[in-house]
């Protein structure tokens, strides 16, 4: 960098107000949380470091893997973009034999893997699904709603006590530590993922969450798992959130389970739909 333009740099930070850097608060003092944030990594692919590749689903080819017929016409939109990993380690500590079930689930990810047939995501995968979401805060409630699905989540601030049944979203029960805002989640069922990958929990899943402000619109988002039943021990994922603050800062709706009605019932059709295209 030339003298020229470090000086330019310098003033240009010099001119910045004092105030653009420090967050904005809620009326009790908290972190003001309120907005559409979104991640930007590749995550849902994988939560671990990974090269591109042509696809999720393969088969072999002549000079090694090629993409499965199910998703060739997709072509560069069927591809994986690589990633960094967004755990700490780089590892997800299964237990003996739950990796092979890990492995399984991704050779067969398009016949098993809940986004594809737009279940609701659980937690965490909401926060890193390609889509955003939102939070609706105020000094005595917290509120979140996602795109994907329609999926939401009430953030209790006081303990609720047991969640009467597991749910595909669980049970959220928050509260604050200085500025980072602490959510546990149980009482999640075992048929969410945690990427496209295949990677997997079971019922008796735990996950805390910290939300901890890094500059007006940024979060770190940092997730604990917590499963003896798949996992040796506890391990973290851990990323940034940003905050939309253009003109599409406000959260449309992907209710997408009516685009997935033929992929899961066009076969009950007295004439599917497929015999057409065959002929």
């Amino acid at each position: 960098m030339s003298n020229l333009q470090l000086t330019m740099l310098i003033g240009a930070l010099i001119c910045i107000p004092a105030h653009a850097h420090e967050l904005e608060r809620m009326t009790d003092g908290k972190p003001n949380l309120n907005g559409v944030w979104q991640v930007m990594n590749s995550a849902n692919y994988d939560l671990l470091a990974h090269a591109s590749s042509s696809a999720l689903a393969t088969m072999p080819g002549p000079y090694g893997t090629v993409p499965a017929a199910e998703v060739l016409a997709l072509g560069a939109v069927g591809a994986v973009p690589g990633g960094a990993s967004v755990v700490d380690g780089n590892e997800i500590p299964y237990q003996p034999g739950a990796r092979d079930r890990q492995q399984e689930n991704k050779a067969n990810w398009l016949q098993r893997d809940p986004e594809i047939k737009c279940y609701l995501p659980g937690v965490p995968r909401a926060t890193y699904l390609p889509h955003p979401f939102q939070i609706f805060h105020s000094d005595n409630s917290l509120f979140f709603a996602y795109a994907f699905a329609g999926a939401t989540r009430n953030i209790y601030l006081e303990d609720p006590g047991e969640a009467p049944a597991d749910s595909w979203m669980g049970q959220s029960y928050g509260w604050w530590e200085d500025d980072t805002l602490v959510v546990e989640v149980t009482s999640q069922n075992d048929r969410t993922w945690f990427d496209r990958s295949g990677n997997y929990h079971s019922d008796a899943l735990k996950v805390t969450e910290r939300y901890t402000p890094k500059g007006p619109n940024v979060l770190l988002y940092e997730a604990t798992i917590e499963d003896a039943s798949v996992y040796t021990r506890p391990w973290t994922i851990r990323m940034p959130l940003y905050r939309r603050v253009g003109a599409d800062a406000e959260l449309y709706q992907f209710k997408c389970m009516e685009f997935v009605e033929e992929l899961m019932y066009g076969h009950l059709r007295k004439e599917p739909l497929r015999e057409f295209e065959d002929d």
